[in-house]
């Protein structure tokens, strides 16, 4: 069972697509948001979801005092089901754009991220991470958290110019990598 852990929402279950996804755990979902929230609050706050799956983060974030929570998906069954959720929960700022990552962040931003949530299929090759991260730099705005979920058995991300790593926890099989943009971009 998944389910929204503390704010507005706090307890209430998600429903979660039933194969393609790999939702983040409550547990790790809980360390996150308590260091997220300590670090930098989420007031206000602006969130990129990539690879939302159900939308767990960019939901929680949204039950904890973000004001926009933009989640990206390319299966539509998975973003049918975080509609479903968003509409479920009642909380305002959800935007579910159906697509590929890629295709999304080659877009123009109409706003710039405050938090950007990646956390990509473990199977996704560094290649394709590293061009996932340099595209969020034209969608994070300055001083902007990057939060990477990958498999503990990896490597940290390959972290482009302009992006300044500030931490990695582990957390059995999942590690979070953490990161900052610079502000003089």
């Amino acid at each position: 069972m998944t389910r929204i852990v503390a704010g507005a929402a706090g307890g209430r279950r998600l429903e979660v697509p039933p194969s393609g996804t790999r939702p983040t755990s409550d547990r790790v979902r809980e360390a996150l948001f308590s260091a997220l929230e300590a670090a930098v609050g989420l007031n206000g706050a602006r969130v990129l979801d990539l690879y939302a799956g159900s939308g767990a983060l960019g939901l929680e974030a949204l039950s904890r005092g973000a004001v926009k929570a933009t989640f990206v998906e390319s299966d539509r069954r998975a973003a049918d089901i975080l509609r479903r959720n968003a509409k479920a929960l009642g909380l305002p700022g959800a935007d579910v754009r159906l697509g590929t990552v890629q295709s999304v962040l080659a877009t123009t931003p109409g706003d710039r991220y405050d938090v950007v949530f990646v956390d990509p299929p473990y199977a996704l090759g560094e290649r394709e991470l590293s061009e996932v991260l340099h595209a969020v730099l034209a969608w994070a705005a300055p001083e902007a958290t990057l939060v990477v979920e990958r498999s503990s058995r990896g490597a940290e991300p390959s972290w482009p110019d302009g992006v300044e790593p500030t931490r990695s926890k582990k957390y059995g099989e999942t590690t979070l990598h953490w990161a900052v943009t610079v502000a003089t971009r």
